[in-house]
């Protein structure tokens, strides 16, 4: 009882402090004509994935448990993408990816991109294909994190070339013109540690309550410590779709999936000392991952291709099937990495 507590008052002070933060990079947005995608998919992104950083130390170096932060990873990206389908249901203006640009589309692809090469490298790991370095250290995990530092530029390029003709940022300026931008940055940081935190408490307490279901830990990772995890992307998001800023909200839980693949794994495996970690790890997250798969393919086609809305409803074709995808996923791995 003393744990789901602190689970709850967990949980209140992350909705208290992801409703403060979602605003505050809002102004940041608009007021450094970054834009709302590059400050969801870097800033809110980053802080909103940290929990996840110390989950996953903590998870290889002191329980010693590589499933576990593996789980959570390949879980959160689940998780993540099934908040979409959340906004999609709460924003009642119609389809929320009707709503979303190029840019969004681009986050995604590369996303793609980091989950598919990380489920290809877990295969190959396991398969006795794994070259290290510095002695347990995979080849694998490093070139994830190029793969990171990679979109990261792609997308800062696309965002340059696109802000001569995207009028945003000038229309927003009006509404923050009275705002001071370092005390913004200064709420924004505080926020921030209050939300980090708060998150890296509720994994400790998630971790507690998941361990004692008896359940594997590559399990219990995707699925309930995951969703502790998530928790900050989740109200950040959620709280950014209210505000009107459908891109920030959509940018931060592509951009968390970008971080968590390319560097939280790196630094697990750097951690996690007794060798290679995607060699110690369950195959049953290539299952996750290809859920996740489909999940980003219908936000690209979501998005792109619009389609209908269903009968009388506000709530998109797409992120029905993604809700749908997401509950079968859930399934699927209960039956068979439980």
């Amino acid at each position: 009882m003393i744990a789901w507590l602190q689970f709850i008052i967990c949980l209140l002070i992350i909705i208290f402090a992801g409703t403060r933060l979602s605003k505050y990079g809002d102004i940041i947005a608009e007021k450094t004509k970054l834009g709302r995608v590059w400050v969801g998919i870097v800033l809110l992104a980053t802080v909103t994935s940290l929990p996840e950083v110390t989950t996953g130390i903590s998870s290889v170096a002191i329980i010693h448990s590589p499933d576990l932060a593996i789980g959570d990873i390949f879980g959160a990206a689940l998780i993540n993408l099934a908040i979409i389908a959340i906004i999609d249901v709460l924003y009642k203006k119609g389809p929320v990816l009707h709503f979303l640009g190029t840019g969004i589309v681009l986050a995604t692809i590369l996303s793609v991109l980091l989950i598919a090469t990380a489920a290809t490298f877990i295969i190959l790991a396991n398969n006795g294909i794994n070259p290290t370095i510095l002695g347990w250290i995979s080849i694998y995990t490093p070139i994830l994190f190029c793969l990171f530092l990679i979109s990261q530029y792609i997308l800062f390029s696309y965002k340059t070339k696109q802000s001569s003709i995207n009028n945003e940022n000038d229309k927003q300026e009006q509404y923050y013109a009275s705002v001071s931008l370092k005390k913004t940055f200064l709420y924004f940081g505080i926020t921030s540690m209050i939300i980090v935190g708060a998150g890296i408490w509720l994994g400790f307490i998630g971790d507690q309550i998941a361990n004692s279901t008896g359940l594997k830990a590559s399990f219990v990772g995707t699925l309930f410590l995951a969703l502790s995890t998530t928790a900050p992307e989740m109200v950040v998001s959620i709280s950014a779709a209210r505000m009107g800023a459908l891109e920030m909200a959509a940018a931060n839980v592509v951009g968390s999936n970008l971080f968590n693949f390319g560097v939280i794994i790196f630094l697990n495996d750097i951690f996690y000392n007794e060798g290679p970690i995607l060699s110690s790890v369950s195959t049953g997250h290539v299952l996750t991952a290809l859920f996740a798969l489909m999940m980003s393919s219908l936000v690209i086609i979501g998005i792109i291709f619009k389609p209908k809305t269903w009968l009388k409803s506000w709530v998109g074709i797409d992120t029905t099937l993604m809700a749908i995808i997401y509950i079968s996923a859930l399934l699927a791995l209960y039956f068979t990495v439980r």
